[in-house]
């Protein structure tokens, strides 16, 4: 078992290739088609899946996507199961497992638990029935006044740890995502502060996966870049955000860990692709054990998104924005994003 964890592990972090977390909720989905004027259907949810898992040689630059329950239940228009359709373009698919966030209890209603360890071991089974291969838990961590708190940072870190384990027991590879928020009420820290935080995330999360027996070789870190917070008064270069990160997964990530996927966590499109790159160029220089690639989602559908607009005739320009940013942030998982190429988009099929 610990085997077949590890090469799909080191299948979702391949050289040059990320991951595609096409995984919101119908609730998030519906949001977002709504701010654009799509109707909220689960047809149109299906369509727009369909699109982005039909985008032609997305596997060029694409290990895997997250999928929702719904998603993964779908089919494509010949009736394919949309996990088929992944696999046929050499995309593994995974799911999304967590049942989203609550408030800790006896905390202050800003701090967050994540929900979904009941009856995970049985939908992990039914979820590899379907046909995934690997999944996805998220924990949020708030940065303000006196937060995160050393409990809020335990409890989530002790659930990722719980779903970890379990999703290995039951043959998928975990997804170990916890996020460290650069919005909010607050979100005016700087990079030292987020540089802080990121340190004492990851030696809690670490140390909970290993009294848990979580095997680190068969499992994928999904950690937020060390980034000032959106309000911060003092802005952050790429280099000094790629410093930051890098030297804070040198210090407390395991050298067995099969690889790291960044999530852009409301960072700007290209503005993640470039930060992405840069900390590869660090982790290059400073002789990282792991592959350092990307776990995004709207960083890299919006610009699909908003060319489909729910309309069949927009299909492949929406694809091809889709294959554009995918190209640019395998470019980037390589340290070799250029300004040139980002302007280059005859390099993607349109």
């Amino acid at each position: 078992m610990t085997s077949t964890l590890r090469t799909v592990a080191e299948a979702m972090v391949a050289p040059g290739r990320g991951i595609l977390a096409a995984d919101e909720s119908s609730g998030t989905a519906n949001a977002r088609f709504s701010k654009l004027g799509i109707p909220q259907t689960a047809e149109l949810r299906r369509q727009y899946r369909e699109l982005l898992f039909t985008s032609a040689d997305l596997g060029r630059w694409i290990s895997g996507a997250i999928l929702y329950d719904e998603t993964l239940r779908q089919a494509d228009t010949q009736g394919t199961p949309l996990a088929d359709v992944l696999k046929a373009a050499g995309i593994l698919a995974g799911i999304k497992v967590d049942t989203g966030t609550l408030p800790l209890e006896l905390g202050d209603g800003i701090e967050k638990v994540t929900a979904g360890l009941d009856g995970l071991a049985q939908r992990v089974s039914e979820y590899v029935g379907l046909g995934a291969t690997f999944a996805k838990w998220r924990a949020v961590i708030a940065i303000g006044d006196g937060i995160p708190s050393a409990r809020c940072l335990h409890v989530n870190a002790h659930a990722l740890a719980r779903y970890a384990a379990i999703c290995q027991a039951g043959g998928l590879v975990p997804i170990v995502e916890p996020e460290i928020l650069m919005d909010g009420d607050q979100a005016d820290h700087d990079i030292d502060v987020a540089f802080a935080v990121q340190e004492r995330v990851l030696t809690e999360v670490f140390s909970e996966l290993a009294h848990a027996g979580v095997a680190f070789e068969g499992m994928v870190l999904k950690p937020s870049m060390v980034v000032p917070g959106q309000k911060s008064s003092r802005a952050a270069t790429s280099r000094e955000i790629a410093e930051a990160t890098v030297t804070n997964l040198l210090r407390r990530v395991p050298a067995a860990v099969a690889g790291i996927a960044f999530l852009s966590g409301g960072q700007g499109d290209i503005e993640a692709t470039v930060n992405l790159n840069e900390i590869n160029r660090v982790a290059k220089e400073r002789g990282a054990p792991w592959p350092l690639t990307f776990s995004f989602g709207r960083a890299l559908q919006a610009p699909a998104i908003a060319a489909w607009l729910g309309n069949g005739a927009n299909v492949r320009a929406a694809q091809g924005q889709l294959l554009h940013r995918a190209q640019m942030n395998g470019m980037a998982a390589l340290g070799e994003y250029t300004e040139q190429a980002e302007g280059q988009r005859a390099l993607v099929p349109a």
